[in-house]
């Protein structure tokens, strides 16, 4: 017979005064309920409660009060841990156990976007027996957005099982975003890694995002192991791939794995190399503790998950430790590996990377590059890397219908996933209340405003991307601006300011030798200039390193590439830091009100071309009201561009018949005078749909 569950308190008082005879009303209904939360995830009998209430030590006690408080704790206390401390497979946990640090093996997957690092991870997962066979494509893409655009954009992690002449090897692998917007992610699984597989696809070879991975793991002194990649196309050229690692990378030909992620043509080659050529961790498991916080994501039930590499010591479950940053104090609720998913471990050793539960409440806790110790250790800090600073800032506003608050916690939701967004709050004039958000790029912007739609369902108007801009005072301070109302206005830039500053980024770009002289007058065109210029694999490729303004890389810059070289050209930058510039703040008038959320800097040379699109552009997203409404662009008091909608009128002649001319005039001047007036209190009222068709370059309304 299935137990009788008893949530509600007061059924339990009335049974048990039944029961006992005595009254037990004083108790706390919450002690002898056990509560929802008390009772978590078992049932609590009907018989089991009776045994408690009639038991010989409660009849003869004077506090019956005491005693059903204290087995209620215990029972609350014991059920409440069956539901926050999984169990551990021990099994697992005894097999990794005895694996020594000699044969613990840490890589991640490096490549330009598209070349086949997910593909190439799910084969090595399910060669381990990780996952199963058959399990679907990008196992360890998470996102719905990655799944679509057949990109990664967060780097994630896995620990296997590899056994390899008869011994068990313990194999950390990262797979790493290809975009040039999310290289950071690279970066970080670096940190915990020894080496690196180099993936080049056949067909396309060498290109930008290969060499910047290429440069950032020889800086670091990882060992690369180069893989081959997509030998199944028609297309597919592996000798020239064989002499771009030699002659770019100074790398063995011959040490390349060429090999089929799709089909598994030679993916058994792969793991034995990684075993051969990369060295097992170094650290002491003698030693004090020391872990480096490699990752942090926002989980809603347990709150801050931190990803850690254990450099020195070991971790176990229950520890207290304290972060060398901010000298705060944590203990250790829980800990695992990722196995694929989450799998508890009493400890983590030496070398490994897992996962740890410390109580953080909030993700900004949570310090990438900090350094994990226990709690009082004077231990020397890891040395840590730098977080990368936004590139791009967009506004973001609730679209029409949209509640604020609604919104807000969803993005400050999203924002606790992602570290390298920031975000603060801001007016506008004509869109009400929103965000000033800080991207790493452009695709970096777009996959953050679809995961928002996606996971959450709310919809944003995003402003035209602007970058930080360095304002020199006279004095010698320094200012970055994010949003073009701090620019200054002519008469403080006049007074105060010394110089202005824009930053730069250094491109670097491959494509096919045939489409070299597009791509510099692109280049030229956007101010840039050029560096340096490589030819790869006998002139076939070209390497072109130019310095552009980071305005001028937002604004599309490699969807014009795309478009000049039918989709070869690929994409990489780094940061170059300020450079002087003519730079003018254009802003939109309507009727002589400036429109904020359009508002933009740019360089002086740009704007009365980019003066005279918008105002043609903004006419079309306007309709036409009973006044006239002018449009202008305008750098402080000077008028670059206007364009006029004009008035609808009312035929006033229309009920004259035979009147003479005098009456005529009389009538049209006093609407004349009257559309004047008009014009003088009425506003335009835009509405959002036209701020969103202008800012997303959508075609206007017929």
């Amino acid at each position: 017979m299935r137990p009788m569950v008893l949530w509600p308190s007061t059924s339990v008082v009335s049974w048990t005064t039944r029961r006992t005879g005595r009254s037990v009303a004083r108790y706390s209904a919450a002690r002898l309920s056990l509560c929802s939360e008390c009772v978590g995830r078992r049932s609590l009998s009907l018989s089991s409660l009776g045994s408690l209430f009639s038991s010989r030590r409660i009849r003869e006690t004077k506090s019956v009060s005491a005693e059903l408080t204290r087995r209620a704790d215990e029972t609350w206390k014991r059920r409440r841990s069956y539901a926050t401390v999984p169990d551990i497979n021990e099994d697992l946990a005894k097999r990794i156990d005895a694996i020594p640090i000699e044969r613990y093996r840490n890589f991640s997957i490096v490549a330009h976007v598209d070349h086949g690092k997910s593909t190439l991870s799910d084969r090595l997962l399910i060669m381990t027996n990780t996952i199963p066979e058959g399990s679907q494509g990008q196992f360890l893409d998470r996102l719905d957005v990655e799944r679509e655009r057949g990109i990664t954009v967060k780097a994630q992690t896995c620990t296997m099982l590899y056994n390899y002449k008869g011994e068990d090897y313990l194999l950390h692998l990262v797979d790493t975003p290809g975009h040039v917007d999310f290289r950071a992610e690279v970066s970080r699984s670096y940190a915990s890694c020894g080496g690196a597989l180099l993936l080049v696809d056949a067909s396309q070879g060498v290109q930008a995002q290969t060499v910047a991975n290429f440069f950032l793991a020889y800086s670091l002194g990882l060992e690369l192991v180069p893989v081959i990649n997509k030998i199944d196309l028609d297309h597919a050229d592996i000798p020239r791939a064989r002499e771009q690692i030699e002659t770019m990378f100074e790398l063995d030909p011959d040490g390349a794995i060429a090999v089929s992620a799709k089909r598994g043509t030679n993916v058994e080659q792969i793991l034995p190399a990684v075993i051969e050529r990369i060295p097992p961790p170094s650290g002491s498991s003698d030693g004090a503790l020391r872990c480096l916080l490699v990752d942090s994501w926002f989980d809603n039930y347990l709150g801050v998950i931190v990803l850690i590499y254990v450099a020195d010591g070991t971790l176990q479950r229950g520890d207290k430790v304290m972060s060398a940053h901010s000298r705060k104090r944590y203990e250790i609720k829980e800990l695992g590996i990722l196995h694929p998913d989450k799998v508890p471990m009493q400890h983590l050793q030496t070398g490994q990377v897992g996962y740890a539960v410390l109580g953080m409440k909030t993700i900004s806790e949570a310090l990438v590059g900090d350094t994990i110790l226990h709690f009082g250790s004077d231990a020397e800090p890891l040395p840590g890397f730098e977080e990368p600073q936004p590139m791009v800032f967009v506004g973001a506003f609730p679209a029409e219908g949209v509640e604020f608050r609604a919104i807000d916690d969803r993005v400050n939701q999203l924002v606790l996933n992602d570290r390298s967004v920031s975000l603060q709050r801001e007016n506008s004039n004509a869109l009400g209340q929103g965000w000033r958000i800080g991207f790493l790029g452009t695709l970096h912007a777009s996959v953050f405003q679809d995961r928002l739609k996606q996971e959450y369902g709310a919809s944003l108007i995003i402003t035209a991307p602007t970058v930080p801009y360095k304002i020199v005072m006279k004095d010698g301070t320094e200012k970055i601006i994010r949003n073009p109302e701090e620019f200054p206005d002519p008469n403080e830039r006049k007074n105060r300011v010394a110089d202005l500053q824009e930053p730069m980024v250094k491109a670097i770009m491959s494509f096919p030798q045939e489409y070299l002289g597009d791509i510099i007058d692109i280049c030229e065109g956007n101010r840039g200039s050029q560096i340096d210029m490589t030819f790869l694999s006998h002139g076939n490729q070209v390497l072109l390193q130019y310095l552009i303004p980071t305005a001028h890389l937002v604004d599309d810059f490699f969807g014009k590439l795309k478009g000049a070289t039918k989709g070869y050209a690929t994409l990489d930058y780094e940061d170059a830091g300020y450079q002087s510039a003519d730079l003018v703040k254009m802003q939109l008038l309507v009727n002589g009100n400036s429109v904020d959320a359009l508002a933009q800097v740019m360089h002086r040379d740009l704007a009365e071309r980019k003066g005279k699109e918008w105002v043609q552009r903004f006419k079309k997203f306007l309709r036409s009201q009973l006044f006239e409404i002018v449009i202008q662009a305008s750098i402080g008091s000077k008028i670059l561009a206007r364009e006029t909608i004009k008035a609808r009128r009312k035929d006033v002649t229309a009920k004259l018949h035979a009147a003479d001319i005098s009456r005529r005039k009389k009538l049209l001047m006093n609407q004349k005078e009257g559309k004047k007036n008009m014009r003088q209190v009425g506003r335009v009222n835009i509405p959002q749909e036209a701020y969103q068709g202008f800012l997303s370059n959508s075609k206007p309304p017929k």
